[in-house]
């Protein structure tokens, strides 16, 4: 791997990809950290410790949230877009057909994407702020000069739209690296943001237990080994083309295969998951320091309830991902309509029926498969909860879906970097086994 690194740096091009995505996450990590004006960071912390969604939010804006600076969102209004119109694709038509117009389709999808960012990064902005300006019991806030009096409307206003424009911002940066640089730019924007946490980890396992690195750096290499294997698995469907005489040319007649992926889903469950798992007790944090005894109960208990030191969480968790897994890939199996595509370009899977026979073949096969990928998706998301008998604590070098994450960049940038040096006949990272 060395070697081929090296080989890389030796390619003007190839150099020139590598030095200026290298550039840009330079310049990310800086602009993370510009805070906002007006932040109370020991309340901030405070805030963070008691909250465990917006540690979430933390991962996916590279580290931003925990300083609630200008880039305190990330890029997860992105995402969420991404989500919601791959939710609304089936369901719109309108949607349905632009996805099957090719690259025309991509281009507006794309553009719809974007302009879905906007409003609900402002929406984000606003929940964000929000939760950081509710007095703590101490009686101090993260944010006090947030809110609508008129006294603090203008920056409560200036505040949210520093915000979406920071989104915006880290956005473009993402496409800068799509365009001129190596790998997923979204991606590597994250995976810069965990890995930078990774030190801060560290010292905080060191201080809490130093034999618990060691057996956090254990369970990590292997959780990564099992998620490399996981993720590239695989069941490769035979599929036959048959022959077609135009003229004096046959065409087809080809053997290839359907790859379907043990894990299709990637991190989108876990991220479902946890978001609807924290809901119930973020809404409760609200009533918490209600007047109305009754009321108070309720929230305290709910509170408790799915608290992440109680089994309940991390037995519910564990469900909801491997749920989600399932609702997830059926959702982008039914998009990617494999049955009607292969038989319109003539091709079939050897006895099985075309149509829809050969769509609840697939249908069974890739469920089946999906029952390892779910039941690990699971098993990962609670790892924390597995190891605490082990260290006495449930903190990780790396969350779960970080480290999802973390896996998931670096294999599809080995794979660009791969692809780029067979390109110019040197020797990649992928020893092809025969």
């Amino acid at each position: 791997m060395l070697k081929a690194v090296a080989n890389a740096f030796k390619l003007p091009d190839l150099r020139k990809k590598i030095i200026f995505t290298l550039v840009i996450l330079v310049v990310y990590r800086v602009a993370s950290h510009v805070p906002l004006p007006g932040v109370n960071l020991v309340a901030l912390q405070q805030v963070f410790q008691q909250n465990q969604l917006l540690g979430l939010l933390d991962l996916f804006s590279g580290g931003a949230m925990s300083n609630f600076s200008v880039l305190a969102m990330g890029v997860y209004p992105l995402i969420t877009a991404q989500i919601v119109l791959q939710l609304l694709t089936p369901v719109i038509p309108a949607l349905d057909a632009l996805s099957k117009e090719g690259a025309a389709g991509r281009e507006k999808m794309n553009l719809y994407t974007h302009l879905l960012t906007i409003p609900l990064a402002f929406l984000q902005a606003l929940g964000q702020s929000s939760i950081l300006a509710q007095p703590m019991s101490s009686g101090v806030s993260a944010l006090p000069n947030f809110g609508f009096g008129a006294a603090t409307w203008f920056s409560s206003l200036t505040t949210l739209i520093t915000l979406t424009a920071g989104t915006m911002f880290a956005v473009w940066l993402g496409e800068l690296i799509d365009q001129d640089g190596i790998g997923n730019g979204l991606s590597i924007i994250i995976f810069g943001g965990i890995v930078a946490g990774i030190p801060g980890r560290l010292g905080q396992l060191w201080i809490a237990n130093p034999w618990s690195i060691l057996v956090f750096a254990i369970i990590t290499i292997i959780t990564v080994v099992g998620i490399v294997y996981v993720q590239e698995g695989q069941r490769r469907i035979p599929v036959q083309y048959a022959k077609r005489v135009r003229g004096n040319k046959i065409y087809g007649g080809q053997n290839t295969h359907i790859p379907l992926q043990v894990n299709s889903a990637g991190m989108i469950p876990l991220i479902f998951a946890v978001s609807i798992i924290m809901l119930p007790s973020v809404i409760a944090s609200y009533f918490t320091a209600s007047q109305v005894v009754w009321v108070k109960s309720v929230a305290d208990f709910i509170t408790r309830l799915f608290s992440s030191n109680g089994a309940f969480y991390w037995i519910l968790y564990f469900v909801l991902v491997v749920g989600f897994t399932y609702f997830y890939t059926d959702v982008i199996f039914k998009q990617q309509d494999l049955p009607e595509t292969l038989q319109r370009q003539g091709g079939f899977i050897p006895g099985i029926r075309p149509g829809a026979r050969t769509g609840e073949y697939l249908t069974g096969v890739l469920r089946r498969i999906t029952l390892v990928g779910a039941l690990f998706l699971g098993i990962v998301a609670i790892l924390p909860w597995l190891v605490k008998p082990l260290v006495g604590t449930n903190q990780m070098l790396i969350t779960s879906t970080g480290l999802l994450i973390v896996v998931g960049v670096v294999l599809d940038t080995m794979k660009q970097l791969e692809a780029q040096l067979m390109m110019r006949h040197y020797e990649g990272f992928i020893k092809k086994v025969h």
